[in-house]
């Protein structure tokens, strides 16, 4: 595939990509410390998926290009993945087939599906098979909101495969079941602005149905693996948002995986909110992408 060097800040090489997928090309971005063979090679390689609800985001938002950056800077490679996007609402979608038609309603048209699941997993597996196979010792995937359900579904399909490239996995605010589950009173307490309204049980619910595209579909544990059967996943951190009405998911899905006997470490960033590594000057990504980078070091 076409590759495109970029010029990234602090001592970081970006360069851009793309990767051959059931779909169609998945466009990819690898950070690398410019200094980098040594520590390219004394660790492993990294994919990171960001979050958006399934329905937005790209490899220039925060979430994905700055936190991409501030591993790259502590020593390890990173792609992130620009996964195709679902639509908000709506089934099919009609496209220009390339040759005009006749005047007539709907002629040099054709009814394509739309993005609905599986189509952004496939894709994100794709790029994890193509990093994988030049990495000796497998890689780490890491998500963050939608995206970490995206990681956690794709640890899922490896292991059931029985044979997983994944070393280790890190999920920052994730959603990872269908249903968002019951919200604590502590939790309830701790929740301030429009989020407290925003991420209700309801709407989490809209957001993953619109995923999913069919209520067939919500109950699959490579959709939303939390509630499933989680036994041989990697080792995990799983770190969320203190003032985040999905932590009622990402902390139920942490004692899942320890019930499972993955080896699991919880652990919630005090005041903060959801989407923290979506802001540069929060606190807490610098605390988050810390943590993160610690825990990978610790994989051995």
């Amino acid at each position: 595939m076409p590759r495109r060097s970029l010029t990234a800040p602090h001592g970081v090489d970006a360069t851009n990509s793309a990767v051959a997928g059931p779909h169609g090309r998945v466009p990819v971005r690898t950070y690398a410390p410019a200094d980098g063979c040594a520590a390219r090679s004394a660790r492993r390689p990294v994919v990171w998926l960001h979050g958006g609800g399934f329905y937005s985001g790209g490899l220039d938002q925060p979430e994905t290009h700055e936190v991409a950056l501030a591993l790259a800077r502590a020593g390890f490679e990173v792609t992130t993945v620009d996964y195709r996007l679902v639509p908000l609402g709506g089934r099919v979608r009609a496209e220009r087939t390339g040759a005009p038609g006749p005047s007539c309603a709907g002629a040099g048209r054709q009814l394509r599906p739309e993005v609905r699941f599986p189509i952004p997993l496939d894709d994100a597996m794709a790029v994890i098979d193509r990093v994988s196979a030049r990495s000796d010792d497998g890689v780490v995937l890491g998500g963050a909101s939608a995206g970490a359900c995206l990681a956690a579904a794709a640890a899922f399909r490896y292991e059931r495969a029985g044979a997983s490239p994944l070393r280790g996995l890190f999920l920052a605010y994730g959603t990872f079941h269908a249903e968002l589950p019951e919200r604590s009173p502590e939790l309830m307490s701790r929740l301030r602005g429009s989020r407290r309204y925003v991420h209700t049980p309801w709407l989490i619910g809209a957001m993953n149905l619109n995923y999913a595209g069919s209520a067939d579909v919500l109950p699959l544990p490579d959709a939303f693996p939390g509630g499933h059967d989680l036994t041989g996943l990697p080792p995990s951190l799983v770190v969320d948002a203190d003032r985040d009405a999905m932590r009622a998911s990402g902390s139920l899905f942490a004692r899942e995986l320890a019930a499972a006997g993955v080896d699991t470490e919880y652990r919630v960033l005090p005041g903060s909110t959801h989407a923290f590594l979506n802001r540069r000057r929060d606190p807490a990504f610098t605390r988050g992408v810390d943590l993160i980078a610690e825990w990978m070091r610790g994989l051995g």
